[in-house]
């Protein structure tokens, strides 16, 4: 596990000068996501910086590494957990290897099948290749974005980062992109590709990108989640899920560091945790609590572990230790994600980082396996959606002049509303009614719809439950859960592996069909019931907490003096209307309405101005190291 920068330039570099272009500086502000090594390569047009977290004991494992008598040069970060069958294939073909790593098998691959090769990699990564004969780059994100990739093209060249921090180093002062800012105040974060820097973008998932000294930059799709649901059973459907799943958490155990797991009280976490005790008796469990009654799962968890046979260790987060470590988590985050379960996954992986180097999580069983709450949605909303269009309308704006807060008045409208209208993923923080008051330069011309009205058209022949899973794979997955997810965990040094988003299970997933998805009111029903005698029994249908927060409580008492601080310190008045903020915390203060989520993504953005736009951080600590 690693982080990488690389640049590509427009005209002749001067060899080994890795000062130009801040190269070392732009590596070394990312050493939490490899401190066990760094290295660098230059040539006349390339320049590459990596930082190494070592997982895998191999021989060669240094980056950049090179092949083929120094034609192909790679930065690779990730791990490709079917290198060894690769390999296998590679040498039987004639093909020498010179080290044991599973970087040299992307070299490989890439240099007997060209842009093919990313098509047969199992794993998560994200790397950049460059063939210094053909004076041509190319580079690919896997297949859900568990792995980040950002680029920035300049007058000069492109960069690409595995952090964005890595390429504002040595820039001018980025501007907040307004319609990222837009976007963000509807999703809780920025939906890919952009990010909140107007020059910054991302690379999709399942993508790769080419480009050639001279030439305009390529990109192009090489998988696309597709679900094809067949006419299986659940008898069936159990038994490819039993296999599919077990098969993952294997190869996904491939280490030879201790390997660890995250537990909560779901069945996601608790079902990769019982499968990787097959393989690994002895692993070490994690959980986190808050001391608010009704905001931990510890005890649960303790539960679970014991049933398991396994180990759990837990910690409790305090409101003081919360507010201290939240600067530090949005800056690992480069871009705000307000989805405050970040918090709580930050503190987990702290502790974990004590004991293993390398954990398993349950990230995406939800997407694949139908298992938000929301996804049952459309069998509660079927008799309005049967009702002629004229009802519905009328039902609609009836329901529109009720009190904000009576009960029902949201289920009657979203009923009334089209989907593409009213599912924009699993969050929707202000729409653009509310946008209008809470920005200072909202503009008419950019929707909410905009982001996924795409997604929406290629969902065109599927049920409501699988285009409300496609549009959360495509939006909600890659844009919070797996930014989370990496950014928390390498924060301190730890890399996570998450067996669940791997395209073997997801073409299991794939085919089971809605009504297995949410039968027995309930979610996830394949894969409970796949589950059935492999975990606990109190777990197979408990609704999981998933790392709760105690947000709206402490926005009320422990944390409302601190959050009116931040509103009224904060350097945002260019786009915020701060009266209105103010407003929505004395509101919710006052128990007038929960509006905690609203507030909290309105500081997390808050924060991440002073950080990245106002340079708080870097100001405290140049005054600390000056005193």
């Amino acid at each position: 596990m690693c982080g990488f920068v690389g640049f590509v330039s427009n005209r002749l570099l001067e060899p080994g000068k890795h000062e130009q272009n801040n190269m070392v500086e732009r590596t070394n502000i990312i050493t939490h996501r490899g401190p066990d090594d760094n290295g660098f390569y230059t040539d006349d047009t390339v320049q590459f910086g990596f930082r190494r977290l070592s997982i895998i004991d191999l021989e060669g494992g240094h980056q950049p590494l090179s092949f083929e008598d120094d034609r192909f040069h790679i930065i690779f970060n990730g791990e490709i957990y079917n290198y060894l069958e690769i390999k296998e294939e590679l040498v039987k073909e004639g093909v020498t290897f010179s080290t044991t790593s599973d970087t040299e098998v992307i070299l490989a691959l890439y240099a007997t099948r060209g842009e093919e090769a990313v098509k047969s990699l199992r794993g998560m990564f994200g790397f950049v290749i460059w063939d210094k004969q053909e004076k041509k780059l190319f580079a690919a994100r896997d297949p859900f974005g568990i792995k980040p990739f950002y680029y920035m093209e300049t007058n000069d060249g492109t960069f690409f980062a595995s952090e964005k921090k890595s390429l504002l180093i040595g820039e001018e002062p980025h501007p907040v992109a307004q319609e990222a800012l837009q976007h963000y105040l509807t999703f809780q974060f920025v939906p890919e590709p952009e990010t909140m820097n107007a020059n910054i973008r991302r690379l999709a998932p399942g993508h790769y990108l080419t480009k050639k000294v001279g030439e305009e930059m390529v990109i192009k799709s090489y998988w696309k989640p597709t679900f094809s649901p067949s006419n299986q059973g659940l008898d069936e459907a159990k038994k490819s899920i039993r296999e599919a799943l077990r098969d993952s958490v294997q190869m996904h155990m491939r280490s030879d560091v201790p390997v660890g797991a995250f537990l909560s009280s779901g069945i996601d976490s608790t079902s990769i945790v019982a499968l990787a005790k097959e393989f690994h008796p002895n692993i070490q469990t994690f959980t986190v609590g808050f001391e608010r009654e009704g905001y931990s799962e510890i005890d649960i968890a303790k539960d679970s572990a014991e049933k398991l046979g396994v180990e759990n260790i837990h910690t409790v987060i305090t409101p003081e230790a919360f507010i201290e470590e939240l600067p530090k988590i949005i800056w690992h985050m480069d871009d705000p994600v307000a989805d405050p379960a970040a918090i709580p996954l930050y503190f987990v992986a702290k502790e974990a980082s004590k004991h293993v180097k390398v954990v398993l999580s349950g990230e995406g069983a939800d997407e694949l396996f139908g298992g938000y709450n929301i996804y049952r949605e459309p069998l509660d909303l079927k008799w309005l959606k049967k009702m002629p269009k004229g009802t519905q309308r009328f039902i609609k704006s009836v329901a529109n002049k009720l009190p904000s807060d009576m009960k029902g008045r949201s289920f009657l409208i979203r009923g009334c509303t089209p989907m593409e209208e009213r599912y924009v993923g699993n969050a929707f923080m202000f729409d653009e009614d509310e946008k209008r008051f809470i920005m200072k330069h909202h503009r008419e011309t950019t929707h909410f719809t905009q982001v996924t009205s795409d997604i929406y058209a290629r969902a065109n022949r599927y049920t409501d439950v699988e285009t409300m899973q496609y549009v959360d794979i495509h939006t909600w997955l890659r844009g919070d859960i797996l930014v989370k997810a990496d950014r928390m965990t390498m924060a301190h040094s730890l890399e996570l592996r998450v067996p669940f988003l791997d395209k073997e299970v997801f073409a299991v997933a794939s085919k089971i069909p809605s009504e297995l998805k949410t039968a027995n009111k309930t979610t996830k029903y394949a894969l409970r019931e796949a589950m059935r005698g492999i975990v606990p029994d109190s777990i197979l249908y408990r609704k999981k907490l998933g790392f709760p927060v105690p947000i709206r409580v402490w926005l009320k008492n422990e944390l409302y003096d601190w959050a009116k601080n931040l509103i009224r310190e904060s350097g945002t008045d260019e786009w915020i209307n701060k009266s209105y903020v103010y407003k929505l915390l004395d509101d919710h203060r006052n128990d007038k309405r929960d509006n905690s989520r609203k507030i909290w993504t309105t500081l997390i953005f808050m924060l991440w101005h002073q950080i990245y736009v106002e340079k708080a951080m870097q100001q405290s600590s140049e005054k600390a190291r000056l005193r």
